[in-house]
């Protein structure tokens, strides 16, 4: 008998410790149901157990996997992350709007292999905590908003395999190792670094490299490195592209460079290298060479440059090579693109008798080619402009002028059949059926070739996709490749098209599959493409489904109790039921308080005179005792702005957002009924031009609301110079269009409409891309159904954006912001204040204007550091928009909706894309000065308050 009752012992703790831990789980899932706003897939919805959401995989009771890839998506990562312990991988790629810092909890999950977030917007440092993740395979932070410099302590992860931090913001020099202190030198298992597009400085240290590395993968392009190359570099053999291009290095190419046998593609150029060309004898598998654009010595044309079989691309521009280039040169039986202009290549050029059939193009403009023995006959692409032989009378050779873009394009053609005849966003595909495509940029960092027209080798990869996707099972139809470019970065861009198969478009688990297998690297496309990222855009056309039961976890067959007769042992049992139930019910009261923070009203007292409980949409309600956590206890250190309304405090919400947060102070709360409609207003507003109200405090008598916090501060910062940001003409064009992009979203868009009230530049952030936001909504008025036109109420504002005609009618209405709006537009390009010393800038304005002259004869008026004058095309039509909106009464001015269509004309006619004036394509880096700015939040204007599932051939882990 005492062997049953241990027996029973046995399974009633099993019973207690596996209860324990789902609800451990749940309870962490259900936070991560919390901060994501309005765009979880509907599955999650269907029930508490997490293991029969979609994307979710659980094994025996625990959540294993995460995988919601183009899922939209939006709000933080919280620190509830930290409590799934048996996660191995988190995969949240393509879901811009996943933003904040990456919670330092990501370091409790020590099992993790994959740490996939490609394509979202965190920002902030990467935590350092990350380098206890013990067993991660692959890190991919790749195209997010990350600052601060690399964390040491990855070089701790000793199974690492990919390393991808490009495409962020990173600052400082790359870590080694030093004593007790780790570095990247230790990942000796790690076959890529990919560290490109950031702004990492200093010298590459030597100790970075090794002999004892695996290492195939070197991007380094892009950064801010100084210092010469180092010759460790060479002990790399296993290399197979080195791309070090777009730096400041300098000084000699190491001599033993060519011990890298392996290496098919090397990228040096944009340096400041100097000494000898490189001597690349023995290279013998390079395809794709550029050294252009260096400090090199004066250097004869090298002899290795005919012996590498393999070169499909040679570009030396502006490296001082000298002399006569042999035939055999252009005889190489893969060679697509010679560039070797401004140098001092002479004599007569000789292409052989037999050049390469792929030869497309040789530049050799800007040098003293005197003589071509082919003249008269040849067929590739030739430049020999600025050469003598282009200087001689009469000479009329096609080679003597500049070539159109004679490149062919591609893109997949139809399967033997008439493409269809589609609806409203339905795309034909390939096999010629109608469907909604998911649709992604395939961008390639080191491919082999140069030629963009290569239909066979584009086939070939379309060839392997479909491969991959039938192999894998997925319900993919037919796949599509174009629009082939080079970006700036000399990386291949192609558009890809994937269609579904049955179906007009996926369902969720179908975008699941792909999102993450494109993520992951799990599809490996041929060594003519290499390396790759993809970045895949919205998807928003899923098939209507019955929610999703594969992979749901069947807890009957696993949970079962063993239950017996047992007479003797019965007070043992009672009392060890007695300790479960005890820890069960301890287990339900904090999942009650779990669930009872996550509730918006929980603390709402609708006794205290405030009406019921508010209906927000999108913003939550933090206790007194969480701000007051998050701010250390409103510390002094934590103050970032002080007026009429209260104090302002930065706070960090446990997943590492960071928020600013406006306390009232006694004696300037408003009622409850007050607190409660300003609150239900704010939280209806979502727009990325729009700053975000992230929740509200209304407790122990606090009136608190609590904002995003804008990295970058106010416009006013910028264009005073405090901020240390320098705007040029077309910064300042999308910081217009964003602007009155989320004045009219509140006019015309918001439910109700909404009357801002206090336009002016103070009241419009910067966030860390220089994207505009509308903030301070504490004079806004909504219009109500019974006065859709205007409101009348007491006038209130800024002196010098104020409309003068709702100052003397007191009627306010949307044309009062526009007023407002078009004195901003006037200060953007002036950089004035609108009443300096007496003077009103539209008046100002209005004086200086000469619409017979360039620029309207504004020059005395315009902010210097705007640009140069022959840089501001469109800014007449810009003064023209902003006058018509200060027009002094209302029915003369614009409304928002036509304000914005004159914007996104005057970004066409300067050559900008109005529709992507928010993304990183558009936004470019702009200039810090060095100079501290004011916190978005430190001043009074803003203080003021006035009334899936996959498949278990799709694991990763074979694939390394």
């Amino acid at each position: 008998m005492d062997s049953r009752i241990r027996q029973l012992v046995v399974i009633i703790f099993i019973q207690i410790w596996i209860a324990a831990a789902q609800n451990q789980d749940s309870a962490a899932m259900q936070a991560l149901k919390e901060a994501w706003q309005n765009t979880t897939p509907p599955s999650w919805n269907e029930g508490s157990d997490p293991c029969g959401w979609e994307g979710i995989i659980c094994t025996n009771f625990r959540v294993t996997q995460i995988y919601l890839p183009s899922m939209q998506l939006i709000g933080g990562l919280p620190g509830d992350i930290g409590q799934l312990p048996e996660l191995q991988i988190l995969a949240l790629s393509y879901n811009p709007g996943l933003t904040g810092s990456l919670t330092p909890a990501i370091g409790k999950l020590s099992k993790l292999t994959n740490l996939v977030l490609v394509g979202c917007s965190f920002s902030g440092p990467i935590p350092d905590t990350i380098g206890n993740l013990k067993q991660l395979v692959i890190l991919s932070l790749n195209a997010n908003r990350f600052t601060g410099s690399i964390p040491p302590s990855i070089g701790n992860l000793k199974h690492l395999y990919w390393l991808d931090l490009t495409e962020n913001q990173l600052t400082g020099s790359i870590p080694v190792s030093k004593g007790t202190t780790p570095g990247l030198d230790m990942l000796t298992h790690a076959k890529h670094f990919h560290l490109g597009d950031n702004q990492l400085s200093g010298n590459i240290p030597p100790q970075l490299f090794n002999s004892n590395m695996s290492l195939i993968h070197l991007l380094f392009e892009s950064n801010k490195f100084t210092g010469s190359i180092p010759s460790t570099l060479g002990l790399v053999t296993s290399l197979e592209v080195v791309r070090l291009d777009r730096n400041s290095l300098t000084g000699n190419v190491p001599a033993n460079i060519n011990n890298l046998t392996n290496v098919t593609e090397m990228f040096l150029s944009y340096n400041q290298l100097t000494g000898n060309v490189p001597n690349l004898t023995g290279m013998n598998l390079l395809n794709y060479l550029d050294l252009s654009n260096n400090k090199f010595s004066p250097s004869d044309i090298p002899s290795w440059f005919s012996t590498l079989q393999s070169l499909t691309t040679l570009k030396m521009k502006n490296t001082n090579l000298r002399g006569e280039l042999p035939a055999a040169l252009f005889e190489l039986p893969q060679l697509q693109n010679v560039d070797l202009s401004d140098n001092q290549v002479d004599g007569t050029l000789n292409i052989g008798s037999n050049p390469s059939s792929q030869l497309q193009r040789v530049d050799l403009q800007m040098n003293n080619i005197v003589d071509f023995t082919q003249r008269l006959h040849y067929t590739i692409g030739l430049i020999l402009v600025n050469n003598p032989i282009c200087t001689e009378s009469g000479v009329t050779d096609k080679f003597c002028s500049l070539l159109t873009n004679t490149t062919t394009s591609y893109s997949t053609l139809p399967n033997n059949c008439i493409p269809a005849s589609c609806g409203a966003g339905l795309v034909s595909s390939p096999n010629c059926k109608c469907a909604f495509p998911y649709v992604g940029f395939f961008i390639f960092k080191a491919p082999s070739f140069s030629s963009l027209g290569n239909a066979t080798i584009y086939n070939s990869l379309r060839d392997s996709l479909m491969t991959f996707f039938r192999k894998s099972q997925f319900p993919v139809d037919s796949v599509s490749l174009m629009n082939p470019y080079r970006n700036l970065d000399d990386y291949l861009v192609l558009n890809l098209e994937v269609f579904p198969s049955g179906e007009l478009s996926f369902n969720r688990t179908g975008i699941l599959w792909l999102g993450f297998v494109l993520s992951n690297q799990t599809f490996k496309p041929s060594k003519n493409f290499n390396t790759y990222v993809f970045i895949a855009q919205n998807y928003a056309n899923f098939l209507a489904e019955v929610p999703v039961a594969k992979g749901k976890t069947n807890k009957s067959s696993n949970t079962a109790v063993i239950i017996g007769s047992i007479a003797i042992g019965g007070c043992m049992l009672v009392i060890l039921l007695a300790i479960a139930g005890v820890y069960a019910f301890r287990q339900k009261g904090q999942a009650q308080r779990a669930t009872q923070q996550s509730l918006p009203f929980a603390l709402w007292d609708p006794t205290s005179g405030s009406g019921d409980v508010p209906q927000l949409k999108g913003a939550r309600s933090f206790t007194f005792e969480e701000l007051k956590k998050y701010t250390s206890n409103f510390s002094e250190i934590n103050i970032i702005g002080a007026g009429g309304y209260g104090m302002v405090y930065r706070g960090s919400l446990p997943n590492g957002q960071l928020i600013a947060i406006k306390r009232a102070q006694q004696g300037s709360t408003q009622g409850g009924l007050e607190f409660k409609t300003e609150i239900e207003l704010l939280s209806r507003v979502h727009h990325k031009n729009v700053v975000a109200l992230i929740g509200f405090c209304f407790d122990h008598g606090e009136q608190m609301l609590v904002y995003e916090y804008i990295v970058n501060g106010t416009l006013k910062d910028s264009l005073s110079g405090r901020s240390g940001i320098r705007l040029d003409w077309l910064r300042r064009l999308k910081i217009a269009l964003g602007a009155a992009r989320g004045l009219q979203y509140l006019h015309d868009l918001a439910d109700p409409p909404i009357i801002h009230r206090d336009v002016k530049t103070n009241n419009i952030l910067l966030d860390e891309r220089l994207v505009a936001k509308v903030s301070d909504f504490g004079l806004s008025k909504p219009l109500s159904d019974a006065n859709r036109t205007h409101v009348t109420t007491q006038v209130k504002g800024t002196m010098g954006y104020m409309d003068p005609e709702y100052y003397m009618t007191q009627q306010l209405t949307e044309k009062s912001d526009v007023y407002s709006f078009g004195v901003v537009m006037l200060e953007l390009i002036t950089a004035r204040n609108p009443i300096e010393k007496g003077k009103y800038i539209v008046r100002e304005v209005k004086q200086a204007m000469n619409k017979s002259k360039p620029l309207y004869g504004l020059h005395e008026v315009l902010d210097p550091t705007i640009g140069l004058s022959n840089q501001l095309k469109g800014l007449e039509r810009f003064v023209d928009v902003s006058l018509r909106c200060v027009e002094v009464t209302g029915n003369q001015r614009p409304p928002m909706s036509q304000v914005v269509k004159e914007l996104e004309m005057i970004m066409e006619l300067v050559g900008l894309n109005p529709g992507t004036e928010s993304s990183s394509s558009t936004s470019a880096s702009y200039e810090v000065m060095g100079v501290d700015y004011n916190d978005p939040y430190s001043n009074d204007s803003l203080l003021s308050y006035n009334g899936g599932f996959l498949p278990p051939e799709l694991q990763p882990k074979e694939n390394y």
